[in-house]
């Protein structure tokens, strides 16, 4: 047993206070043991903590007696927690081992705040890890994922330790265990796993828990790696809610796939990354739907979130005061008056010659047909025409403020203005202005 791995990633600082996860089997024990033994040496202190799970009954209580007699003789503080794990399974719908697992972990951060502790070691090992790897693999992991060595406050300083030499040093040590009787029962997956497959892979290779260890460190790095990368590409390129499409094709495949699952509020599997993946190359209008949301490609961005649908009531304007259209966010003061300046700018000031108005003067969304002669153009153009040349996306289309009178469109607020209405010098007429609300 030697301090490399821990010193790897810094798990013991000195003046930490350590709570020990203690099942009572070999590797807990054999944890426990040595972290006390490394009490002088890191200048650390170390308390421990037991859940009886209550699965099973008295050899549970039996486990807990165990753990008690223990800790007191290495002198160490212990506190006790005692769980209905298979009532509290089958009340939530979940497996037995998650349950006692989420409560097990539920129970040790309470214990870590009232020992005062600033860790909390478990004594997952190397072959812990190895059926981890394996495990993952089979259910399909894009990466070779193990056992994290450190995850927030949680350290496994065991976990490059074989269960081979777990047992050597408690041997050594004369110190004994208790063995869980599920252990030895195939009825759960990992158990199978130790079981029929383990053996016959430390045949094609003894240290197969170590090599399946450091395939799962390099693997680490590459994640850890893209996973950076796709951070900085969302700090520089997320905006509105929505990517550059040509940037992301850009991007290697994997860094595009985390970004897309970044930025997805719920998992996603493979097949649903790579069918975002196949539509990153569409100059058209998509949506995609996918588990926790709908994704929308668009003028060349790619929205996350289906956009909200922007609906207004047509609404007559009124001359010499506001109107409000709270759902854009604007509003719209109207007055007759006398043509005395040249207006310029984005369309927050227009003028129509009152004496080519005909009748009402309103404003509605875009309707299907719609087209107008902008001023200057000296050509017809639909608004499906105007909207495409300008890039607007649907939601910029739905929310768009047509301005009409009963003869057909004076203007798209911010877009363009009819020539039937040019005004001059002299000429008497509607003036129009925009404020946001």
């Amino acid at each position: 047993m030697n301090t490399e791995f821990i010193d790897k990633y810094a798990m013991l600082p000195e003046g930490a206070r350590v709570l020990a996860a203690v099942s009572g089997g070999a590797d807990s024990v054999c944890l426990l043991h040595w972290l006390k033994s490394l009490e002088g040496l890191r200048h650390i202190s170390v308390c421990a903590a037991h859940y009886e799970h209550g699965i099973r009954g008295e050899e549970s209580l039996a486990d807990a007696a165990f753990v008690e007699q223990l800790c007191e003789s290495l002198a160490v503080p212990l506190t006790v927690g005692h769980g209905d794990v298979p009532q509290c399974a089958q009340e939530q719908g979940l497996g037995l081992e998650e349950c006692a697992r989420r409560m097990r972990y539920e129970f040790l951060e309470r214990a870590r705040n009232e020992l005062g502790c600033s860790l909390i070691a478990t004594a997952h090992n190397a072959d812990d890890n190895a059926e981890t790897v394996i495990f993952n693999l089979v259910r399909g992991s894009a990466a070779v994922r193990g056992i994290p060595p450190v995850r927030g406050n949680v350290i496994r300083p065991l976990l490059s330790v074989p269960r081979a030499e777990i047992e050597e040093y408690l041997a050594e040590n004369g110190l004994s265990y208790r063995t869980d009787s599920t252990n030895l029962s195939d009825d759960y997956s990992r158990n199978r796993l130790r079981h029929a497959v383990m053996p016959v892979l430390r045949e094609l290779n003894p240290a197969v828990s170590r090599s399946l260890l450091r395939a799962a460190e390099l693997s680490a790095l590459d994640e850890a790696y893209i996973a950076q990368a796709a951070r900085d590409f969302i700090e520089r390129e997320y905006k509105d809610g929505s990517l550059p499409l040509k940037a992301l094709r850009a991007l290697p495949q994997s860094v595009a796939g985390r970004v897309i699952r970044a930025l997805a509020p719920a998992n996603l599997e493979q097949r649903h990354v790579e069918s975002v993946l196949g539509l990153l190359d569409t100059s058209e209008y998509k949506r995609l739907s996918l588990p926790g949301t709908e994704l929308c490609f668009e003028q060349g961005r790619l929205y996350f979130g289906a956009p909200e649908s922007v609906g207004f009531a047509e609404r007559e304007l009124e001359i010499g005061g506001w109107t409000e259209f709270p759902e854009l966010g604007i509003k719209i003061y109207a007055e007759f008056t006398i043509f005395d300046e040249e207006i310029h700018g984005l369309f927050k000031t227009l003028l129509f010659k009152s004496d080519n108005i005909c009748g009402r003067i309103f404003c509605t969304a875009r309707k299907n047909g719609d087209s107008m002669r902008p001023r200057g153009r000296g050509c017809k153009k639909s608004l499906k025409q105007l909207f495409a040349e300008k890039k607007y996306t649907r939601r910029q289309r739905d929310s768009a403020l047509v301005l009409r009178d009963d003869r057909g469109i004076l203007a798209v607020l911010g877009l363009a203005a009819d020539e039937r209405t040019a005004a001059g010098p002299g000429d008497r007429v509607l003036r129009i202005e925009t404020e946001r609300i």
